[in-house]
């Protein structure tokens, strides 16, 4: 059959159609399911995140109910526990390892609150915990730490690519430690996902996540000044005499600053002028001086900058820049609640930041009372496996806005660790518990 020119140019056309349709349709269908894949595995690195941060948090809470002294503290600890546990398993229901067999994981993050709910009972009916009982805490607190650094490598490798959803669901825990229980491997392979309340690795002291959603105490009543006052007072923080300020720049919410950029990021309070916050990003090869100089400069910087009486309380080093957390203090009683921490590059010294908004939120007047409570009587409220070295009056920021007067009692522990004990020095109620690591780069607590 003869097909005219138009007719076989027609066919052409209607067949390259077709194909580029064809080839249209695989490719969307393709970009679907790579974009399912993609959902499915970040659904999975965050259930895997979330599981990982639950079970650290178990972890250091446990450790922490070894040393709690009274039972109102265990009780706070266990309302944590209890917490935590619930959070570890909807995350781990939600992973695709339903054919694993994670019988001894469940128990375990089902048991763990009520064992120290148990404990804190107990201790409330006016017995005491003994010491087969703190021992008991010990074994929590280990089992949860092996299980928290298996899920913080499974989320690593999952982050760097290794693992893959289909690689996680065709199994692989093979490699087991001979040396681990065997529960904990059969555990183990089911925690696939976690990572969401980090433990809060404070570098700041003890307290620096004290709550900014209050109108800061220091600005009440200041008088507002001109964007020219705010430059000078910049300058003199920076050394800087080219910075520029745009109204673009200025922010607002409860701490309105002038904001001024060059070489750093400077923002001074349009309400009496202080400096806020400076934030450098130069890059720092080596150390040339000491931490200790570091804080002597810091030192400095704040007296020069009008903030006086602070009190150097923990450091941390990384990447060559020292960053010292400073806390006010008033007639020998540290303020955790007035912070103000800087940022010394040790190749030079240069001052490279410094954030004084948690002082400019909390400083004030304040008057300070003889302690309801004597420091003996308070020390008898501390975990008879501690051993007392140093005591301190301080004040501490309340889980809400307000403040906590107490005694700072430093401890040692039987394996030589430091934990940090606060009891109200007018009520005799253990507030807080902190673990203290003092390493080379710094000193941490959580």
């Amino acid at each position: 059959m003869y097909i005219g020119k138009r007719e076989f140019v027609r066919i052409v056309t209607y067949l390259i159609a077709a194909i580029l349709m064809v080839g249209v349709y695989a490719a969307q269908e393709y970009n679907s399911a790579e974009n399912l894949k993609r959902s499915m595995q970040y659904e999975m690195s965050r259930n895997v995140e979330d599981l990982s941060g639950s079970l650290d948090n178990i972890s250091i809470t446990l450790t922490k109910g070894i040393y709690a002294g009274t039972p109102h503290q265990l009780s706070n600890l266990s309302s944590k526990l209890w917490s935590d546990a619930s959070n570890a398993k909807i995350s781990l229901s939600q992973l695709p390892v339903a054919e694993l067999h994670l019988e001894n994981t469940y128990k375990f993050l089902s048991q763990v609150g009520n064992f120290s709910k148990s404990l804190a009972d107990k201790y409330s009916s006016g017995e005491i915990l003994s010491e087969e009982d703190r021992q008991k805490l010990v074994k929590l607190s280990e089992y949860a730490k092996t299980l928290s650094e298996n899920m913080w490598s499974v989320e690593q490798r999952v982050n760097s690519g290794e693992l893959s959803f289909e690689k996680i669901k065709t199994g692989i825990w093979d490699t087991e430690n001979e040396n681990d229980p065997g529960y904990i491997t059969e555990g183990f392979t089911d925690f696939e996902e976690g990572y969401d309340n980090y433990p809060v690795l404070i570098y700041d002291g003890p307290f620096s996540d004290h709550i900014m959603e209050k109108q800061p105490e220091m600005l009440k009543g200041e008088s507002i000044v001109t964007p020219e006052t705010a430059r000078k007072t910049a300058v003199k923080a920076t050394g800087d005499s080219t910075i520029m300020h745009t109204d673009l720049a200025d922010e607002g919410g409860k701490m309105p600053c002038y904001v001024f950029t060059g070489d750093t990021t400077t923002a001074i309070t349009k309400a009496g002028g202080y400096l806020c916050y400076m934030l450098g990003h130069r890059q720092v090869n080596v150390s040339n001086i000491s931490c200790e100089k570091a804080t002597e400069i810091a030192e400095d910087f704040l007296a020069k900058m009008g903030y006086s009486d602070m009190e150097d309380t923990y450091y941390e080093v990384q990447s060559n820049i020292c960053t010292i957390n400073f806390a006010y203090e008033t007639r020998g009683i540290i303020c955790y609640t007035d912070l103000i921490k800087v940022s010394v590059a040790l190749d030079n010294g240069e001052v490279l930041s410094c954030d004084a908004r948690g002082y400019l939120t909390n400083h004030r007047d304040r008057v300070v009372t003889t302690p309801e409570i004597s420091k003996s009587d308070a020390a008898s409220v501390v975990a008879d496996n501690l051993t007392i070295e140093d005591t301190e009056l301080c004040i501490i920021p309340s889980g809400g806005l307000n403040e906590l007067y107490c005694y700072e009692f430093k401890c040692r522990t039987e394996e030589g660790n430091t934990v940090l004990v606060y009891i109200n020095a007018d009520t005799g109620t253990e507030e807080q518990i902190l673990l203290l690591t003092i390493g080379e780069y710094g000193t941490l607590t959580v």
